[in-house]
């Protein structure tokens, strides 16, 4: 079987929380746990010392300033909105560190040391997009309230999403919360959050990213994803939708209007207007033309809807809270920049200050981020696609020069990274959201029923690269059957019953005939072989990311192991060879289960006294025990109590047992 190749380094990110909440369980259960997995597969698989695994909380936009507006308004918090963030910054955190998530560091866009580096960055990223050609002053229009005397931010802005069959159910200024974007100026039926009414739309000056321009690259970019083996499908689907030619989509009812007015509209194609079907769709060349022939079709009480294409990507904002823009043209505006564009670079603002609180250069980080030798894997949503996608990869491009832009950088430039997109984790059959009206259960309060070793293995079971699927918690599911089990603890029980039975039963049976000390031997070459299969499938489902599929082989590899020591555990004839064998599967089980359950694993490995670095590395995956200890006739495992666990339990399912 042929081996996948794995980067020299690699830097894993997982997508950055808003800082104005806790973590529900879709942060954990539908990217944390995932991209932890991977990192610390990776960590085994080419060495911990060349992989970073970053991520921190996104500290400023207008969710943040909204949701700190609203904590000072509604319940008179006393503190200022660094304050604010950083009292929520600290809880996930936490609640990151409770499901084990091995994280090298967790930043945060707005405090600390990592704040100061995020702006350095910002400044030196903006600079180059600006020297290099790709930013245009723009006068757009902006949201305002007259009652309050002020300009809305993104947030608070609420109307009906413009892109053609959108089902969110918020529209913000420019964005709604699935990700679509627009001009302001299309959103439907606008409402101030503050007041209420209707905004006026008013002039601002803003930077934008001529992301537009980007079209040809993008679709390049796109075929070539779809011949990599790791990409999943949903990736190189959805940003191909963003780059179709600007269209409207008008109702079939306003045909006659439409008909009417047609010859004033800027040059155009439409579809079959004989056989309309609901609607029809007029075309344009360039966004400028469908621009343009919006509001001559609002002049004349059409309604319609846009669709899907690359706008100019904006920059910045006048929202107070937000990193600050660099002087581009001579002036300095007093803009800050959006979120959303500065949250793609901070993984790299987060690299640069890991090295720097390792007393390392900073600049270090570019043989992470800059170099062939090494990848960047990024574990998102799939909301999230058409900013990591369709808008990163463009402004990386656009970092090397100005003209004779490729999707394949030289080393020293930013390399395009790999995207590890999911599919919604849905709770109870609905799509649960902290903005909607199905709220998630927060993360840290399943672990009030579950260990976090039980809920990865759950929530890696599940094949969100796949489709969407539905988490099903009995106990916060009021429709349970009460006499059928736990879907849940389905895998979880792979390792607190299975494999914690076999671990156990081995040790005391060693204790029991050879005082603790590993009977020395050959390892039975039927067992070797299988190992060797399941190693493989295993390495080349993590190359794929096909995370649920190593649940699948750990579950399979793991009972059949099980099945031979519960056959032959009595045999007292044979028991050394039996030990000899199980001991065997137990270093093989154990370590492809490390990047799931590493608590458990870990524990395995201390137990059996084995150097954890020697016993994970994956540049001994094929050898036995024996090859990887000192003293191979004389190796003493560390004394087992009795009723000792090395998988646990929630103390509530003892209940329930």
């Amino acid at each position: 079987m042929d081996r996948p190749q794995f980067p020299k380094r690699a830097v894993i990110t997982g997508g950055m929380p808003y800082g104005n909440k806790t973590l529900h369980f879709g942060h954990i259960g539908g990217m944390y746990v995932h991209a932890d997995v991977f990192a610390r597969f990776l960590r085994d698989r080419i060495g911990k010392e060349n992989v970073i695994f970053v991520s921190g909380t996104d500290c400023y936009g207008s969710p943040i300033a909204e949701g700190y507006r609203k904590k000072v308004d509604e319940e008179g918090f006393q503190g200022t909105i660094e304050d604010y963030v950083n009292e929520n910054h600290q809880t996930q955190k936490k609640t990151l560190d409770n499901y084990e998530i091995s994280l090298d560091i967790f930043g945060a866009s707005g405090l600390g040391d990592t704040k100061d580096v995020h702006q350095q960055e910002t400044n030196e990223f903006i600079t180059k997009l600006y020297e290099n050609g790709w930013l245009d002053k723009m006068v757009t229009k902006q949201f305002y309230d007259p009652k309050y005397h002020c300009f809305l931010n993104g947030r608070q802005v609420i109307g009906k999403c413009p892109i053609e069959n959108c089902q969110s159910e918020k529209g913000y200024a420019d964005e709604c919360d699935l990700g679509h974007q627009y001009m302001p100026e299309e959103l439907i039926d606008p409402k101030s959050t503050l007041s209420g009414e209707t905004p006026e739309m008013r002039d601002v000056e803003n930077w934008y990213f001529r992301l537009t321009d980007f079209n040809d690259l993008l679709n390049e970019y796109v075929e070539d994803i779809k011949t990599k083996p790791y990409v999943r499908r949903i990736v190189a689907e959805t940003m191909a939708e963003s780059l179709g030619k600007p269209v409207i989509y008008i109702q079939e009812k306003y045909l006659e209007q439409y008909k009417e007015i047609e010859h004033l509209l800027p040059e155009h194609t439409n579809s079959d207007l004989e056989n309309i079907r609901g609607s029809f769709i007029v075309s344009f060349e360039t966004l400028k033309q469908r621009e343009t022939a919006c509001p001559i079709l609002s002049n004349a009480n059409i309604r319609y809807r846009t669709g899907k294409t690359l706008v100019p990507l904006r920059l910045t904002g006048n929202i107070e809270w937000g990193v600050k823009c660099p002087e581009l043209d001579g002036t300095t505006d007093g803009l800050t920049i959006w979120v959303w564009p500065e949250s793609l670079w901070a993984p790299i603002s987060f690299t640069k200050a890991y090295f720097k609180r390792k007393g390392l250069d900073e600049n270090k980080y570019l043989d992470y981020w800059a170099s062939k030798d090494a990848m960047v894997y990024q574990f998102i949503g799939q909301d999230n696609i058409y900013f990591y996608g369709v808008a990163q990869m463009p402004l990386w491009m656009a970092q090397q020069c100005s003209d004779n832009l490729t999707i394949h950088p030289e080393d020293g430039q930013l390399q395009l990274t790999t995207l590890v997109a999911n599919h919604h984790i849905l709770f109870l059959d609905k799509k649960a959201s902290s903005s909607g009206s199905i709220k998630p259960p927060m993360a840290q309060d399943l672990l009030e029923y579950y260990t976090a070793e039980q809920l990865r293995a759950h929530f890696l079971s599940l094949a969100l690269g796949n489709k969407s699927v539905s988490f099903m918690p009995k106990p916060l599911n009021p429709d349970a059957p009460e006499n059928e089990p736990d879907p849940v603890l389905a895998q979880g029980n792979l390792f607190t019953n299975v494999l914690n039975r076999m671990v156990r039963g081995a040790f005391y049976s060693c204790q029991k005939y050879f005082d603790g000390v590993l009977p020395y031997g050959e390892v039975s070459p039927q067992l070797k072989t299988e190992a060797e299969r399941t190693i493989l499938n295993y390495e080349r489902h993590m190359y794929r990311f096909e995370l649920h599929q190593i649940i699948n082989d750990l579950d399979s590899y793991i009972r059949n192991a099980s099945k031979y020591w519960s056959k032959n555990s009595n045999d007292e004839e044979n028991i050394r060879q039996v030990l000899i064998d199980t001991f065997y599967m137990i270093r093989v089980a154990t370590v492809l289960s490390h990047p799931v359950v590493p608590s458990g694993t870990e524990k395995t490995c201390d137990y059996l006294n084995i150097d954890r670095d020697r016993f994970f590395s994956w540049d001994n995956i094929f050898k036995d025990i024996y090859e990887i200890v000192d003293d191979p006739k004389q190796h003493q495992l560390v004394a087992l109590k009795e009723k000792e666990d090395f998988y646990v339990k929630h103390p509530s399912q003892f209940k329930q047992d």
